[in-house]
Parts: structure tokens; sequence; C-alpha cells
């Protein structure tokens, strides 16, 4: 058996699946299939190995998105968009969900995404979060949900321009990769290494002064 993950995406509206893709993925997954709704608005289906060419492919003929499942970063668990397209940026939140899913790290990386401060996708209870503040956008990192010593994500950086998120976003997971220890959770990850070790990683590729850390002019 092999598993992987399925994924409608995302708009306004939330994560919607249509009930034809409902139908396909009950028809075509097979009787011996098991179909898993995670926390993170994926589907986990487990099946035969050798079915699994054919069947993806008609997933995504029908419109969804295969990814792995396992030690990889998930799709991005994104708001639903309430105060339209535009104000909320939906088109760069599926630029950073296309960019961010799927690549492995050393334990599964959940990122959120939120339109507004009201923040109804959770955003500051998962490892990354971008944060849309009306014209710039603030991101957030360390959000742990579980166990006892659940907490609150810790603001990384704030006025971060549109096109510098998905840069950011994308060295603080090769970061990760490089850095972290295997089934270390994120949250560990940026206590061990410091906040400030953290900053200087993900500012890297930028010319000094474009971004701005916490506490940082």
């Amino acid at each position: 058996m092999k598993k992987f993950a399925v994924s409608p995406g995302f708009g306004v509206g939330g994560v919607l699946i249509k009930p034809e893709q409902l139908e396909i993925i009950g028809r075509i997954s097979g009787e011996n299939s098991e179909i898993e709704i995670t926390t993170f608005k994926q589907l986990y289906i487990a099946m035969e190995e050798d079915r699994l060419e054919e069947v993806q492919g008609e997933l995504r003929e029908a419109g969804l998105q295969i990814l792995p499942s396992g030690f990889v970063t998930k799709s991005l668990i994104a708001c639903n968009f309430c105060k339209g397209a535009e104000e909320a940026g939906l088109e760069l939140a599926k630029a950073l969900d296309e960019a961010i899913s799927g690549q492995e790290v050393p334990s599964p990386l959940k990122i959120g995404y939120a339109g507004c401060a009201l923040g109804t996708s959770e955003p500051l209870l998962k490892d990354i979060a971008v944060v849309k503040m009306k014209d710039t956008f603030d991101i957030y990192v360390g959000g742990e949900a579980k166990g006892l010593k659940a907490h609150l994500a810790t603001l990384f950086m704030s006025g971060v321009e549109e096109e510098q998120v998905i840069p950011v976003v994308s060295r603080l997971i090769s970061t990760f990769q490089e850095q972290g220890k295997k089934k270390e959770k994120f949250s560990r990850f940026v206590e061990r290494i410091t906040m400030e070790s953290l900053r200087e990683f993900a500012a890297q590729p930028f010319p000094t002064g474009n971004l701005r850390g916490v506490g940082q002019g």
C-alpha cells in the first residue's frame, strides 16, 4: 500500500471539493483503499502501489492536486478570503502554495496564510504563518497547536513587501532542511538555533535593509 495526499486547492470560500471530485476519489481508489481526512485540509489516500500512476492521473484530470505524504511541507492552510480575492491576496497565496508544497523536511511542516488580521485560518498555530496587513505582510514562526505546551507563533518579520513573501518563506524552509534534525519539530528548531540566527539565515539572499526583523530598524 502506498499513501499520497490530495487537495482541491483553495479560493474565495475556502477549501472546496466538488461533488464530482468526491465521486471520482471514491470510485477509482478501489475497495481496499483507505481515505483519511487530515487536520491540514488534505485527504490522504492509501492504495495498492500498482494502480498509483493511473489513479493519480485521473485525479489530476479532475482538477485535484497530488502531493506526497509524510515528512514534507503540507499544502498552504489558508483562510476563506472573506474580504475578497484581491484585498485578501488570493493570487499570492496560490503562488506561495505552489512554491512550498511537497518539499522534504525533517518533520511535517504546516504553513498558514491569513488575508487579514482576523486570522480565521488560525495562522499563529502553524509552524510558519503569513498574515496580510493592508499593503504589507507579517511573518510568524514557531507556532505549536499540539501538546500541553501549545503556544502561538512569534512575530518574525513585519512590513514584508508582497514580492518578498515567497523568498522569505522559501528561505525559512531551506534553513530547516539544512539545519534541522530528523523528526525535530519546527518550533523546537526555532528555539534551538534562536530567532536572531534564523533572521540572519532568512535575510541572506536580500540586500541589507530590505527585510526588517522585530526589534530591528
